[in-house]
């Protein structure tokens, strides 16, 4: 887009879609990669998961609503699961850690749990979630820049399996408390690796100028591991661990990082005769949002991580592949994000000129960005489909936006919708399982949505909606 004077939005080809989004020759299709596997349309032009159609489900839960395919969800952590458990065969297997940031209920941990994957929290909030429900202790990581005395006692009384340690002042703590509870916490070292994935700078994490981890060109990730040493009594030292960001579509950024976690690997163990038996790989697998979006399938994924661990190792000498620590990874994103959809109602369209022949149709739902700050936090891109009818009416280039008092209150910045949209429709945006619930807000004293699990043509709720007396709950009236 050419520059103006009078600023962008009079700049010339301003108001066209982006390069992306062609213009369909189908408006109602559905593009596979950015729905969960269930999802289709039945003979009315309804969308439907897993045998309910979505208007069923807005009638039995109403509107806005996250609705999550469990079956989609299972098997989208079984292929993470077997992807590695294989690729990674000629180590002895890896481990994969959902990751509980991305969305966390109590049903949501019963899936991971029986699904055999590992569990990743970062607060106490999401340590009590998976208390609830029995989780393992051994089977958990702790995660966390700041993570608070409370919460880390919670985590040595529960057992947890690892805790990544982030700052000197939390090794500091770490050793007291394990100290004073008479146990041994086992640790990771979070090592900033100063890799720049290929992201936003707001989910991009490896690089050196931010709040993860120990630097490891800067030497405190050697100096963390030392202090850990020091201390054989409280602490046992796993490993090293590395996350380089978010929304990542190639290897490129993680063999960067396995190279120099490598190196450091091998100086630990060449100063302090300490071969570390673990190492973890981190998250941030990409999924398609938009048809801009090519994500790397399970499998390949891991064979290809598998292939950049063998090399790598093979640099440090023999080759003996029992010398590889047991690694770990953190899909959460991967496999809860595709498996949900967000339905909202249709409140108002409004049709404006914007100038050099071009038009946009506003659409407003019934939600916004308290129930999905991604777009005004980063400037994610989504998709939608209208959901409960069919159309033959011609594509027109629509802005989905939401209900509250911020005009960057954007669901869908762009996207193709029929032009005889209305009010009372209903509009579905896919891949909204991962970040949506966690991030949302009661912004404008808006109440939460549900969130709607669904299975063999049947529906319930796993988070149920919030009310005008949850608003009020923590209201104290005589203040």
């Amino acid at each position: 887009m050419r520059s103006h004077e009078a600023g962008a939005l009079h700049a010339e080809g301003y108001g066209g879609p982006p390069l992306y989004l062609p213009y369909p020759a189908d408006v109602m299709e559905l593009l596979p990669q950015l729905w969960a596997s269930s999802v289709t349309r039945d003979d009315a032009g309804r969308l439907t998961v897993a045998g309910i159609d979505v208007v069923t489900l807005a009638a039995e839960h109403g509107t806005a609503a996250y609705v999550l395919d469990e079956d989609d969800f299972r098997s989208r952590a079984g292929a993470f699961r077997d992807g590695f458990a294989s690729a990674f065969e000629r180590f002895g297997g890896a481990d994969v850690y959902y990751a509980g940031k991305a969305f966390l209920c109590t049903a949501v941990a019963r899936w991971v749990q029986e699904e055999g994957l590992f569990l990743d929290v970062c607060t106490g909030g999401e340590l009590a979630v998976a208390q609830r429900v029995g989780f393992p202790g051994e089977r958990i990581a702790f995660h966390g820049n700041n993570k608070t005395v409370a919460e880390l006692r919670a985590a040595l009384e529960y057992g947890v399996g690892r805790i990544v340690v982030d700052s000197f002042h939390e090794i500091e703590r770490v050793v007291a408390l394990a100290t004073d509870l008479g146990v041994r916490a086992r640790v990771m070292v979070r090592v900033t690796v100063g890799v720049e994935a290929h992201t936003h700078e707001f989910i991009a994490t490896g690089h050196e100028d931010q709040k993860f981890g120990f630097s490891l060109a800067g030497g405190q990730a050697m100096e963390a591991v030392a202090r850990l040493l020091a201390h054989p009594e409280a602490v046992e030292l796993l490993g090293l661990h590395s996350h380089i960001g978010s929304q990542i579509f190639d290897t490129g950024g993680f063999e960067a990082a396995v190279h120099r976690l490598v190196g450091l690997h091998a100086q630990v163990e060449a100063e302090h005769g300490v071969s570390m038996p673990e190492m973890d790989l981190g998250g941030g697998y990409g999924i398609a949002y938009t048809s801009q979006h090519t994500p790397l399938p399970p499998a390949v994924l891991a064979e290809a991580m598998a292939d950049i661990v063998e090399r790598e190792f093979k640099v440090l000498g023999d080759g003996d592949n029992t010398r590889v620590p047991r690694v770990s990874v953190e899909p959460g994103r991967a496999i809860v994000g595709p498996s949900t959809f967000t339905l909202y109602e249709v409140g108002t369209v409004k049709r404006v000129e914007l100038g050099g022949g071009h038009t946009r149709t506003y659409v407003a739902v019934d939600g916004g960005m308290s129930d999905n700050a991604r777009p005004a936090l980063y400037e994610a891109d989504y998709s939608c489909t209208l959901a409960n009818r069919s159309s033959t009416a011609e594509p027109v280039l629509a802005r989905v936006v939401g209900r509250h008092c911020e005009s960057g209150d954007i669901v869908v910045l762009d996207e193709y919708l029929p032009a005889d949209i209305a009010p009372g429709d209903l509009v579905a945006v896919p891949g909204t399982g991962a970040y949506c619930r966690s991030l949302s807000s009661q912004y404008n004293h808006t109440p939460r949505p549900p969130v709607v699990a669904v299975r063999g043509g049947r529906s319930r709720v796993v988070v149920r909606r919030e009310t005008i007396d949850d608003l009020l709950a923590l209201d104290v009236a005589d203040a």
